[in-house]
């Protein structure tokens, strides 16, 4: 796919990169492609060929891309990880995948070596466009005409769990044409478009949503070192995007770190992930110029599986299937298909290497567990997420199997409390995870970020407005006001850790019903 948009659109911009210090360099796809053979030679040089794991830890950058495209042209695999990441992850990692090669940050360099197997070469780049270019750390002169198999696979990425341990999600070559040409249809782009891409690489959203669609219609991509709220309008204006992909927290970040007075984009197209407050939604639909489209989709799933497709887009619904996908809910209680408007599990169908993931790395079990009701080469993928779906085929979230609480033996889901919790005068942020109870066996928690940090809503207040707008099961038992949620590296929220601080809470006597503690992040 890439040989072909490069024959095709060998002059048009490929690559727009903003450096941390402010330096905007471009590449044209024809250009690019000379990095791409540039840094494959490197990678053969350090003994990287088909089949052969790279791993990487790198915040979004050139030497990322070209890393990432010349294993493709190799037929070796990346395996992304959080730049951030600690010493002892980067070893777990390195143990699991058996990596032929390092690439990490030239002034995170000590910590990703301390991490990293003795035997094992380790290239340290500066994070910016001097890694790729003539005289860079990237930069070979001897090609390689090396081509990988279109069904190989390219990279492992390891999904950031907020209750378990992360699973190796196996990603092919096929999986990334699949996604580029249903995200090309899916959000309309055509070569004059210029994506926005300020997440981080290192996860699937980058790379499926924008990235590879991009090369399958010859369109460009403008990319940030780093996500910067307050900075993320007047960027986006500067570098002449016309399509960006964000999710719920980043939106809220930008809205609260905006000037009001500030001039609106004209931005053409907009995904979004993870429900959105009606205002967040419709100030956020204003600062862009445009109405946000929410989409549903996994690391699991490639593309993406739904969106919404019925103008005027809302900020509530996950809309219907796109083309080419096909789903059903299953009832976690019976595994009967459910009817219009009952909860059920989101089953996705599709062929594993294709438009599903390959299967979960060294995890035979999990990948069993995953895939069901296989018949020939393809299958039903679980993907552990409560639905609704009314009779025209919208789908809504509810949550994960595993955030659904039974409180005196009714269903509850955490996700929909939190969603209705942002939605309270003086409410930034919320997050609800479950406490035991004696008499309703579980009780929902609350955790807010204030609006204002320095005026947080009363525990009266917030009890009255729950009364008020919550059925008596989803009104949460306890109040605790935080600076800021933990979260994963993929920005959800990470659940575990507040159960952990609640319960430290408690043992130490601070938690009461309706109470407002400080509680560690």
């Amino acid at each position: 796919m890439w040989d072909d948009t490069v024959r095709h659109h060998a002059a048009r911009t490929f690559l727009v990169f903003r450096s941390s210090d402010g330096k905007v360099t471009s590449w044209t796809y024809r250009q690019f492609d000379t990095v791409i053979a540039q840094t494959a030679a490197v990678l053969a040089q350090h003994g990287v060929g088909t089949g052969d794991p790279v791993h990487l830890a790198l915040r979004n950058s050139p030497g990322f891309i070209a890393v990432w495209l010349s294993a493709a042209r190799l037929g070796a695999w990346i395996v992304p990880a959080d730049p951030a990441s600690s010493a002892d992850e980067i070893r777990r990692q390195f143990e699991r995948t058996g990596p032929r090669l390092g690439i990490c940050a030239r002034d995170r360099a000590h910590f990703y070596r301390a991490g990293a197997v003795a035997s094992t070469s380790v290239i340290e780049l500066a994070e910016d466009e001097s890694d790729v270019l003539p005289d860079g750390a990237l930069a070979a002169h001897a090609g390689v005409s090396a081509c990988g198999k279109s069904d190989g696979r390219l990279a492992v990425m390891f999904t950031s769990g907020t209750t378990s341990a992360p699973k190796g999600v196996l990603v092919t070559q096929s999986n990334y044409v699949s996604a580029g040409e249903l995200m090309a249809r899916a959000s309309n782009l055509q070569s004059a478009h210029r994506w926005f891409v300020t997440l981080p690489l290192f996860h699937a959203n980058a790379q499926y949503y924008c990235f590879a669609p991009a090369i399958a219609v010859g369109a460009s991509v403008a990319m940030t070192s780093t996500f910067s709220a307050s900075r993320w309008v007047e960027q986006a204006r500067s570098l002449s995007v016309t399509h960006a992909s964000l999710f719920a927290a980043p939106i809220r970040m930008i809205l609260d770190r905006t000037p009001r007075s500030t001039t609106s984009l004209d931005l053409q197209h907009v995904w979004f992930a993870q429900n959105l407050a009606a205002t967040h939604y419709e100030r956020f639909a204003t600062l862009v110029g445009s109405r946000p489209r929410q989409l549903y989709g996994m690391t699991e799933t490639i593309a993406v599986v739904s969106c919404d497709e019925d103008p005027p887009y809302r900020n509530d619904v996950l809309g219907t299937p796109v083309p080419g996908r096909h789903v059903k809910l299953r009832s976690v209680e019976t595994g009967q298909e459910c009817a219009a408007d009952e909860v059920g599990e989101l089953m996705v169908h599709g062929k594993p290497g294709h438009d599903l993931f390959a299967g979960y790395f060294d995890d035979a079990a999990a990948t069993a567990r995953a895939f069901v009701d296989s018949a020939g080469n393809t299958v039903w993928f679980a993907t552990g997420d409560l639905m609704t779906r009314d009779e025209a085929g919208v789908l809504r979230f509810v949550g994960r199997v595993d955030d659904v609480i039974k409180v005196a033996g009714e269903n509850v889901g955490l996700a929909e409390i939190e969603g209705r919790l942002t939605e309270v005068p003086g409410v930034h942020e919320a997050a609800v995870v479950a406490r035991p109870d004696p008499v309703r066996d579980v009780v929902p928690v609350a955790f807010i970020v204030a609006a204002d940090q320095d005026d947080p809503p009363l525990p009266a207040e917030l009890d009255d407005w729950a009364a008020r707008n919550l059925v008596p099961p989803a009104r949460p038992a306890e109040w605790h006001v935080v600076e800021k949620l933990p979260r994963t590296s993929a920005g959800k929220i990470h659940r575990a850790q507040l159960t952990a601080a609640r319960q430290q809470a408690d043992s130490a006597g601070a938690a009461s019903s309706s109470s407002v503690s400080p509680v560690p992040d």
